[in-house]
This record gives structure tokens, C-alpha cells and sequence, in this order.
């Protein structure tokens, strides 16, 4: 992987340059904390309310890697029927575009009504975690070079010969983008079920935090909430891509190109 020292003195740097300006706005205008809190009331916040937020993180993240392992084994799965039996693909593929394009706002609310509070809020991030899973390794999968299927043909390879050795290697880098792409996206859907649940008294998770916090009209205490949510997602974005990595790194120009 890309080591050199720009890539990561960069974005530290402009991060440390918004911190400093946002610091410098509310002190140069004395905003009170329930208007702007400044940098270091919200991490004051955070250590004051660490046992609350970090339980409050971890309902968040287990509930992200729920979504996101339901997502790969159900786009997984249905990806495999789909490339050997094109008229299910025809046949359930707009469905999923239905699920993709309806905004998961709208559906926390429904979900609150039929399922449990945590079930409902593991179902919309699983909604939208699924279809780019499923799109891309359908991607993959469809992808294989026609000259090399042809090469199997002849070679007398089984079709699960040629599955194993041919099509699941080709679809294995769009996979591995789509799951990258889905693990930012189960958070997003994560977040938006529990504002929903919070919005109705339940709940547990970050966006419940932010919720109450809002209620209360606990502004640093919503930074800090937020703080986490950012940090969540940055590293469930670190960990898939080094997943991706790890097993493109020896074979695939995605990864030999940053290596």
C-alpha cells in the first residue's frame, strides 16, 4: 500500500486547520455552547459522557456489522442464482432497485410499526447495505472474459469447476468495491432507523444520543455523538479496505497499482 508520508500529512493537516478555525469562530464571537460548541467543550463532553456514548458506539457498530454480514451472505447468495439462471435475475433483480431507490426515511417508520425497535433498525441498514453487494458481484460474476470461458469450455471444466476457478476469481475485486460501498451504507441506514426509533422514545444507538441530546437541546453532547458516528465510519472504511487489500494484493492491478 501507498506509504508515503504526504498521504497522511495532508488530510491531518487540513483537519487540524478546520479544528483551529472552528475554534476561532466561537471565540471570536462568543458563542454560547448551545449554539456552537467549541472544539474542546465537545471533547470535554466526550470524556465527561464516555460510559454513555461509547455503549451507545458499540449498539451502533453491532448493529452496522450485522446489517453488513446479512447483506453480503443474502447479495452473495442471490448474485450465485442470478448468473446461473438468468430468468430469476430478470425476474427479482428490480426488485432490489425498488429497495435501493425507496429512501430508508421513509421506511423506519414501518418497519417501527411491524418489527421490534432493534429488528426495525437492523433491517434498514441491512436494505441498504444489500444492493451493492448483490449489483456489483452480479457485476462480477457476469464479467468473465469471453475467451476464457471458451478456454474452460473446451478444457472440459464443469460448471462448477468453472465457477470456482474462473468466475468467482473475476467477480472477487467488484465484490470486495461493493462491500466497501456497503459498509459506509449500513452505517448510513444504521443512523437513520435509530433517529427514527429515537424520534419515537426508543432506541439505544449514536443517533438516539443525537436525538435525545437534540431534545434536551445538549448541543456538545450531539457533537460528540456525531464525532463518533464519523469515527465509526472511518474505520469500518479502514478495516474493508484493508480486507480488499489483504486479498487483491498479489494479483489484481487495483491493488499492485498502490502497492
Amino acid at each position: 500500500m501507498e506509504t508515503s508520508p504526504l498521504r497522511w500529512l495532508l488530510p491531518v493537516a487540513v483537519m487540524a486547520a478546520l479544528v483551529i478555525g472552528w475554534e476561532a469562530i466561537v471565540d471570536l464571537n462568543d458563542l454560547p455552547p448551545y449554539i456552537l460548541p467549541s472544539p474542546a467543550q465537545v471533547v470535554e463532553t466526550l470524556i465527561a459522557d464516555h460510559a454513555v456514548l461509547l455503549q451507545s458506539m458499540l449498539v451502533t457498530l453491532r448493529t452496522t456489522a450485522l446489517a453488513l454480514a446479512f447483506a453480503v451472505a443474502g447479495g452473495v447468495a442471490l448474485a450465485l442464482i442470478f448468473a446461473s439462471a438468468r430468468i430469476v435475475e430478470f425476474s427479482l433483480f428490480p426488485i432490489a432497485v425498488i429497495l435501493q431507490v425507496t429512501p430508508v426515511i421513509a421506511i423506519a417508520p414501518l418497519m417501527l410499526i411491524y418489527l421490534s425497535t432493534d429488528t426495525a433498525v437492523l433491517v434498514c441498514a441491512w436494505i441498504v447495505a444489500f444492493f451493492p453487494v448483490l449489483a456489483n458481484t452480479t457485476l462480477g460474476l457476469n464479467s468473465v472474459d469471453p475467451n476464457l470461458r471458451d478456454l474452460f469450455r473446451l478444457a472440459g471444466a464443469s460448471r462448477w469447476q468453472t465457477l470456482v476457478q474462473l468466475r468467482l476469481p473475476t467477480a472477487l475485486p467488484y465484490f470486495l468495491g461493493g462491500l466497501r460501498i456497503a459498509g459506509g451504507l449500513a452505517l448510513i441506514g444504521a443512523v437513520v432507523g435509530e433517529i427514527a426509533a429515537g424520534s419515537a422514545g426508543q432506541g439505544s444507538g449514536l443517533a438516539f444520543r443525537i436525538v435525545e441530546s437534540a431534545y434536551r437541546l445538549n448541543i456538545p453532547r450531539m457533537f460528540a455523538a456525531l464525532l463518533l458516528i464519523s469515527l465509526a465510519g472511518i474505520l469500518i472504511y479502514a478495516v474493508l479496505s484493508l480486507i480488499s487489500w489483504l486479498a487483491l494484493r498479489r494479483w489484481h492491478e487495483s491493488a499492485l497499482a498502490n502497492g
